[in-house]
């Protein structure tokens, strides 16, 4: 693809997908690779839950991208240590050390990390921070992206890493995504040690994942001292803007979190008692897994804006990573004769490997919020 590398590359997002792929963009030496995000700073939205990265995808665009011992010093050793309980808060299992255990090892970084190794790794300003894009106009062979403060480019090609809510999607698909029936409520504790020690205590410096009735609770340790949590509940697709509840009352949520989950353990209640101001409720959204659309000769796009899927399994992050790194393989293979069939290829394999992995996560959703959840994730992890 030599003559694109001579053309200007917008990536739209710097998420995990955005910035690997700048990284590997720029390692091709394509030289006019800019990444536009809408925060003002990159501090400037609090960071969720751990990552674990697995060996064949995550970790494997981060082998690619030259970054693996940058990884190294900024993983958390244990992080992926593992305790599922009931609703009383009793062990019925724990990751032990032994030789099987550490060939399913997955190493885990938290979010900031992560994003910290690989906005170091690219050239000085690639990123654009405070640049929402409103819109994408065609305008002779470029495009044209407005964005939310009125400022404008031009660009060669452009790729969606938006997430969720992409804007560069629709200009590829009308497809939307469906409900996975499930909603997450999440909080955090900026220090757990002290502000909610038995949880600290029985997260071990790794997580916890609480089943039953059809409920789970994963709580998260980070490297900064704080921890994350999630409820996971059956609900209708509205429920979060219908049920009346104000999340940013902590006292509030708490009372609803004792309410619908009756009978669990008050050990919980330590979290929802002293979380720190600000709940968010997200209701889980899926891609279909068998999505198709007619690729373009220079759109196109990665992780959740072209795959969304809900976390029960891990893959999003992975399978984002991994799409960053497929699609700069693609761009340099001279087997395809140009830009557009290469983007063709990336997305039909993409597509493919995305709509697997997002049924292992409606599998896994719906498993794990069911009757029986804890043997069903006890069959995995054993």
């Amino acid at each position: 693809m030599s003559i694109l590398k001579n053309k200007c590359i917008a990536i739209v997002g710097a998420g995990p997908a955005g910035l690997t792929l700048a990284r590997l963009l720029q390692l091709s030496n394509f030289t006019c690779v800019n990444v536009y995000e809408r925060d003002v700073h990159k501090d400037a939205r609090s960071k969720g839950a751990t990552l674990d990265l697995h060996h064949d995808s995550g970790l494997r665009a981060l082998e690619a991208a030259g970054l693996m011992d940058a990884f190294k010093s900024h993983y958390r050793p244990g992080a992926d240590h593992l305790r599922i309980t009931d609703k009383h808060a009793n062990i019925v299992f724990e990751d032990s050390q032994d030789e099987k255990q550490i060939t399913r090892f997955r190493p885990e970084i938290d979010r900031g990390p992560l994003q910290d190794l690989l906005l170091e790794s690219l050239e000085p300003n690639t990123v654009i921070w405070n640049s929402q894009l409103s819109t994408l106009t065609k305008t002779g062979e470029r495009w044209a992206l407005v964005f939310k403060d009125g400022s404008s480019i031009e660009a060669d090609m452009v790729i969606g890493a938006d997430g969720a809510n992409s804007k560069v999607r629709s200009y590829l698909t009308s497809i939307k995504p469906f409900f996975s029936g499930v909603t997450i409520v999440e909080g955090s504790v900026h220090n757990s040690q002290k502000i909610t020690p038995n949880i600290h205590n029985l997260l071990n410096g790794g997580k916890v994942f609480a089943l039953e009735n059809s409920k789970s609770l994963i709580i998260s340790s980070k490297g900064d001292g704080s921890l994350v949590f999630y409820t996971g509940c059956k609900t209708d697709e509205l429920w979060s803007k219908t049920c009346g509840l104000d999340f940013s009352d902590t006292k509030q949520i708490a009372n609803w979190f004792k309410n619908e989950f009756a009978g669990w353990d008050s050990i919980w209640m330590e979290l929802f008692d002293h979380a720190d101001p600000g709940f968010i409720a997200r209701p889980q959204y899926c891609m279909p897994t068998d999505q198709s659309w007619d690729a373009l000769p220079d759109v196109t796009m990665i992780g959740d804006a072209a795959h969304l899927m809900p976390p029960f399994a891990g893959e999003g992050v992975n399978m984002a990573m991994l799409d960053a790194l497929e699609l700069v393989l693609c761009l340099n293979n001279n087997e395809f004769p140009d830009v557009h069939s290469a983007i063709k290829a990336f997305e039909a394999q993409m597509r493919l490997r995305a709509g697997e992995a997002a049924d292992i996560s409606m599998q896994s959703t719906k498993a794990m919020h069911a009757s029986g959840a804890i043997d069903y994730l006890l069959q995995i992890v054993s």
